[in-house]
């Protein structure tokens, strides 16, 4: 079959969705994407190295907050879809999505290692006519530079013989407004041709049909990615710097921050805490800094924004241990319930999540901290696990101060009026009492 050949077969499958798509990596990226093609007509091959995630989304379960097993279970019985830890089984995919963790080391340089795994995974299966679609967040030259030398290893050319193109990922663990068939997408293609492939492959998804942008190459589409999420790292910095200047001043941020957003145009409002965690906002900034350096440019106003935001954590614990003083209490020996344990509120993902690295370092302070996360069970501190308390513990609980440190429907008002010290973090109880603080 010609390339011409090749294309028209592959774009007719894809409109038709008769197409087979493949996903390495079915976590909180690759799994809805994976179960969203083939709620809309797509055969799916799901891959992932855990076997303990291959055998339960295979029972009709979900390991991902987000996706339900009511979501799962049915294509799983009318094997729409299927999940596998052996890549030949992506052999009779015509579409491959890569959809794996980008993390960064201790030294802050981008770890490629899961991009790497899944890329010659990829390999083993690739075939003429073959899309491969990059979805993990990553510097600007990954889907080029790095992605397709390792795709070419094998002989075949990518924008000749296969189809290559970056897609960033748009996912926000527990937003229950905005999903992949929503939120809308950015394509870039090597080629014109494979950026089309892509296009029409990503509309296939979405419930409005101008959800789809393409731009005119990957390098685009893996910078667009980096500056959403760079754009609110340095906004949080700023408003975490203003608080702690407000704090000094005698001033609420809080109400500084409703009063400005008052204003109809100009001002988008942002809110301090104790650090972005996730995936995304605290890695990315980090790894447009490391590609910057390559150029013997230094990206200055987004790595002071980084460092601003990486000492958050600190400035909670000087906070939560000027309060313990007012009451004769030292922090070393202390007791300290934190509430919240996951990145965010409401999900179950504690990937880079500030507040259990808030917990750490009160442990190494000597402080003897507990926690209450109805989505975490448990969590690793060091060389312990502890157990997450209970609710209805925590109304009863009698520690020398309470850390707010993630968002939700904690017994605020029980605590204070037992006249327990409370610190909060997240403004998740509004204006301060007599006994509770505000960042």
């Amino acid at each position: 079959m010609t390339a011409a050949a090749n294309v028209s077969f592959l774009s007719q499958r894809l409109s038709s969705r008769d197409a087979t798509v493949g996903v390495l990596g079915l976590g909180y990226v690759g799994l809805p994407l994976a179960i969203s093609f083939a709620e809309v007509g797509y055969q799916v091959v799901g891959f992932d190295v855990s076997d303990a995630v291959v055998a339960t989304l295979n029972s009709g379960s979900s390991h991902i907050d987000d996706v339900t097993p009511s979501r799962v279970g049915p294509l799983v019985a009318n094997n729409s879809f299927r999940a596998t830890a052996v890549v030949h089984d992506l052999s009779t995919c015509d579409v491959v999505f890569i959809c794996v963790p980008t993390p960064f080391d201790k030294a802050k340089t981008p770890d490629l290692s899961f991009v790497e795994s899944a890329t010659r995974s990829v390999a083993k299966v690739l075939r003429k006519g073959m899309l491969v679609v990059l979805q993990s967040t990553t510097y600007p030259g990954t889907t080029t530079e790095f992605v397709r030398p390792i795709l070419e290893e094998t002989g075949l050319r990518a924008g000749a013989d296969f189809h290559l193109a970056f897609s960033p990922e748009r996912v926000d663990p527990g937003n229950t407004r905005w999903n992949v068939r929503n939120t809308p997408k950015v394509v870039g293609g090597l080629t014109p041709t494979c950026t089309e492939l892509a296009k029409t492959l990503l509309l296939s998804l979405m419930d409005d049909p101008t959800l789809v942008r393409t731009v005119e190459s990957p390098d685009v589409a893996e910078m667009a990615k980096l500056l959403e999420n760079t754009y609110r790292a340095v906004n949080i910095a700023l408003v975490n710097e203003l608080a702690q200047l407000c704090n000094e001043m005698g001033i609420d941020v809080w109400s500084v921050i409703d009063a400005a957003a008052t204003k109809p145009f100009g001002f988008q409002a942002f809110y301090p805490g104790i650090g972005p965690g996730g995936h995304c906002i605290p890695v990315d900034p980090f790894y447009l800094a490391w590609k910057a350096r390559e150029y013997d440019f230094q990206t200055r106003f987004i790595e002071l924004a980084a460092d601003i935001n990486d000492q958050m954590a600190a400035y909670a614990i000087a906070r939560m241990q000027d309060m313990l003083n007012e009451r004769s209490i030292s922090l070393r020996g202390a007791s300290i319930l934190c509430l919240g344990a996951a990145f965010k509120r409401g999900v179950s993902d504690v990937r880079n999540s500030r507040a259990i690295h808030v917990m750490e370092l009160l442990r190494d302070r000597g402080a003897r901290v507990t926690y209450c996360d109805p989505h975490v069970p448990h969590v690793r501190l060091g060389g312990d696990t502890l157990q997450s308390l209970s609710i209805d513990d925590v109304a009863k609980v009698n520690a020398d101060l309470v850390a707010v440190l993630v968002g939700g429907e904690w017994p605020l008002a029980s605590l204070e009026s037992r006249g327990i010290a409370v610190f909060d973090a997240v403004n998740a109880g509004g204006a301060p009492g007599a006994h509770r603080h505000r960042l």
